[in-house]
């Protein structure tokens, strides 16, 4: 984790967000997690700010670990990853329109919580997520 700097501020933070599909249908197969790292990119664009480290998912469920700047508040920040990758999604996809006809592919709620001393630990639980996933390594995104 390295110490970032703002105009009026320093930071160190990181957080690991996971969220899930709504009413945990497992729709996130190998094809679609393909297209939702491109959403995640398309939200990297827009926040350039905010710095991707690890993503991988279960069918039903996403964990990210993020480092985004004290100005944006916790719960901006999953509401804009939850609409770019969802309007990405749906565009890609007509069975996730057809399953979701209400607009609202992922679950309301989401987990949050803050990497510390930690670090390697998340990193590694993250990476094991799936059993048969090898998870996929979002430097690029840094």
């Amino acid at each position: 984790m390295r110490i970032r700097k703002l105009n009026h501020s320093v930071y160190q933070i990181e957080y690991h967000l996971v969220f899930g599909t709504k009413y945990r249908r497992k729709i996130l197969k190998k094809y679609v997690q393909s297209e939702l790292i491109k959403g995640l990119r398309k939200v990297q664009r827009r926040f350039p700010d905010w710095y991707i480290h690890k993503i991988n998912t279960g069918d039903d469920h996403v964990h990210i670990l993020i480092e985004i700047p004290p100005k944006y508040s916790i719960s901006d920040t999953v509401k804009n990853i939850k609409t770019v990758t969802s309007v990405h999604l749906r565009k890609k996809f007509k069975f996730i329109n057809e399953i979701y006809q209400d607009g609202n592919l992922w679950s309301a709620g989401y987990f949050v919580s803050s990497v510390g001393l930690n670090e390697a630990q998340i990193k590694k639980y993250i990476e094991r997520q799936g059993s048969f996933d090898i998870g996929e390594d979002a430097s690029e995104f840094s």
